[in-house]
């Protein structure tokens, strides 16, 4: 058994060298990024010294309580190459700030704020997850290998009041009433959930530090260099020193410090827009002091600050709108570069064609200068697209070779399980990443090697994601996608043998082209490229 074992994983090792790491065609875009999105708590733990802080010792609910995973865990992976493997040019990490120091329970058992979600301060790393030189070190390493970081901005609450976690003041926030969904109002001046403090974001009221803050500032002989910045920034910016305009001053401090490259901002439509418009020109401008300060560390000189919303519930068919009801909100004129695109799971049971044409027509049209990002799983959706993981090779092709940016949530490539024993609600969606699979199971490997492929075939020619789509043949399936200087040919569910595409217009008589899923290369002969092998699938790159 163990002789088994050994042999499958040299086959592993072997096929991973075969797919190729080349340089992209064209220079990064977001609109076409391949990004992987991860729950640091529960993605790797490399440091077992700080799994344990503020004595989080309460037992919690079954995956309801930190679990090891931090920044030295993801450090780890960008080190060993698992993310240049998968083709991945972008990383979203769970908020990284101090959470609440005690459990909570919302009905689910006892909760920690493994997920990130539940700031204490902002100002600070939680050390369950690692420290600021872990930050300094995982930003740079990721840039080396050509990797974005983008973190997690929570503005709209604080984290739940526990018997060890003090409710911020009411001139910060409120704490009722609960939000009834129904229309505008009652989506952004209300409270998500019970014990869920939500931030004033709609006042321009001088509030001053919490006492909470400033106790906590103190103990850690930080207050005064806090102040002063906090003073530095206020009379830069001209803002009142509202709530909002605190938590931006945190936030955008990781962009100046560490250079980050952009952030996912969570319950974006529970607060008014213009909040997000005020955060983009806060992030731009520290984004700005980073690179005119870290000229040699800098990875794109002309990309701008990236911005990605959570607008629960927005799909690509609203195109710019958000329709509350009794309001319309255009976000994407309000300070975001993209939306997550919720339409994407229920369109992944539709044709290849059908999901590709039509988001490339309203990415092109409707979004022009703009983006969604698509995912099939993800963090807190109940309802994801192929729950019990039977669709992981169609949920690769289709996700990965979708016009938009690509999301890839931890595990979706290794088929971790989205339903545990034990577990209630979203606890399911974020089990621990499974390693273990990936080095002992011949099947997970296969899976893993055409994630890879495609992954990397996406990042290599941001035509995929960001280009215009043109079908060549209905059946079988041909098309092709063109970005700039950029071209690309690609066939699915094709026949196993002898294939002929017709690639007229996109490489000429003569080109050398390579099939980036088998590796095969080949000549344009009379405008058309043929190929034999026992694979369904063709990637077409010139060579």
């Amino acid at each position: 058994m163990k002789k088994i074992v050994m042999l499958s994983a040299f086959a592993f090792l072997a096929s991973c060298t075969s797919v190729q790491n080349t340089t992209p065609s064209e220079p990064f875009a977001w609109e076409g990024a391949n990004l992987y999105f991860l729950v640091t708590d529960r993605f790797n733990n490399g440091d077992l010294k700080n799994d344990v802080n503020f004595n989080r010792t309460e037992k919690a609910a079954v995956l309801r309580g930190f679990e090891g995973g931090d920044l030295r865990g993801i450090i780890q992976k960008i080190d060993e190459g698992y993310f240049k493997k998968l083709g991945i040019n972008a990383i979203w990490m769970t908020p990284i700030v101090e959470q609440i120091h005690g459990a909570t329970d919302e009905g689910t058992g006892k909760t920690y704020g493994f997920h990130g979600y539940w700031a204490k301060d902002w100002t600070v790393l939680d050390p369950n997850f690692g420290t600021e030189k872990d930050l300094k070190e995982l930003v740079e390493k990721a840039h080396k290998q050509g990797i974005r970081i983008v973190l997690d901005a929570v503005i709209n609450h604080t984290g739940p009041t526990t018997n060890l976690d003090e409710t911020y003041p009411m001139t910060w926030v409120r704490t009722e009433p609960q939000c009834k969904y129904n229309n505008y109002e009652n989506f952004t001046a209300c409270t998500l959930v019970a014990n869920l403090p939500d931030v004033l974001t709609e006042s321009n009221e001088k509030a001053g530090l919490p006492t909470l803050l400033e106790k906590k500032w103190r103990k850690e002989g930080r207050y005064e260099k806090e102040m002063s910045e906090l003073n530095e920034f206020f009379v830069k910016t001209g803002y009142p020193r509202a709530p909002k305009y605190y938590i931006m001053k945190w936030l955008s401090d990781y962009v100046r410090e560490f250079g980050i490259d952009g952030y996912r901002v969570d319950t974006v439509k529970h607060t008014n827009e213009d909040v997000w418009k005020d955060f983009k020109k806060v992030c731009d401008q520290a984004f700005a002091e980073f690179k005119l300060n870290n000229p040699d560390k800098v990875l794109d000189k002309n990309t701008p600050f990236f911005t990605v919303g959570e607008v629960y519930g927005y799909g690509i068919s609203g195109k710019q709108i958000y329709d509350f009801g009794d309001k319309k909100v255009n976000y994407f004129q309000n300070g975001f570069t993209s939306l997550i695109n919720f339409d994407f799971k229920g369109d992944a049971n539709k044709s290849y064609e059908e999901i590709f044409s039509n988001y490339d027509k309203i990415l092109h049209q409707d979004l022009t200068g703009k983006t969604v990002m698509n995912y099939a799983t993800s963090h807190d959706d109940g309802w994801p697209f192929d729950k019990e993981r039977k669709r992981t090779y169609e949920t690769a092709t289709k996700l990965l070779l979708a016009p938009g940016i690509s999301q890839i949530y931890y595990g979706d490539e290794t088929g971790r399980k989205l339903i545990v024993a034990g577990a209630e609600g979203d606890a399911n969606l974020r089990s621990n990443m499974n390693w273990e699979d990936i080095k002992n199971n011949p099947e997970t490997q296969k899976l893993l090697e055409h994630w890879q492929k495609l992954g990397q075939f996406r990042r290599n020619h941001p035509a995929v994601g960001a280009g215009y789509h043109k079908m060549i043949s209905n059946s079988p399936y041909w098309f092709s996608r063109t970005y700039k200087t950029d071209k690309v040919v690609i066939g699915l569910d094709l026949p196993t043998g002898t294939k002929e595409v017709n690639v007229s217009g996109i490489f000429e008589n003569g080109t050398k082209v390579k099939d980036a899923y088998s590796g095969a290369t080949m000549p344009v002969i009379d405008g058309k490229v043929s190929l034999t092998n026992n694979y369904q699938i063709v990637l077409l790159e010139k060579n």
